[in-house]
């Protein structure tokens, strides 16, 4: 009897790993990530930093933005954020682009070497 549990144990623990497998191979349905570029104004690694940190809102997986091409490039889920809203959230740290200007007051704040108008 005993050999009998330890044989039918064996076997669905066998049939179960096999199945988990099987369903592993089976891509999800989630919604697709998205990468798009805009143009933001900055010129220096301060605003590098600052830009990546203000772009990284719910939903963006990756920014990255470049001090020679002035590009920001985002991966994001396009079901929590939009390409706007992060434009608008960059906006808000005192970097004009492609979505949003900076107002005055964000555009101030900005160090002396980060003032690019």
């Amino acid at each position: 009897m005993k050999t009998l549990k330890v044989f039918i144990f064996s076997l669905l623990t066998i049939v179960l790993s096999i199945n988990s497998n099987a369903f592993a191979q089976i891509p999800s349905k989630t919604s697709a990530v998205k990468t798009e570029k805009i143009k933001v104004s900055g010129n220096c690694e301060q605003c590098k930093a600052r830009i990546e940190k203000a772009a990284k809102i719910d939903g963006v997986a990756k920014a990255e933005w470049s001090t020679e091409s002035k590009i920001l490039a985002v991966t994001y889920d396009p079901s929590k954020t939009n390409l706007d809203q992060i434009g608008k959230k960059v906006a808000a740290s005192g970097h004009d682009n492609e979505k949003a200007k900076a107002d005055d007051k964000a555009f101030n704040a900005l160090p002396g070497c980060c003032k690019y108008r």
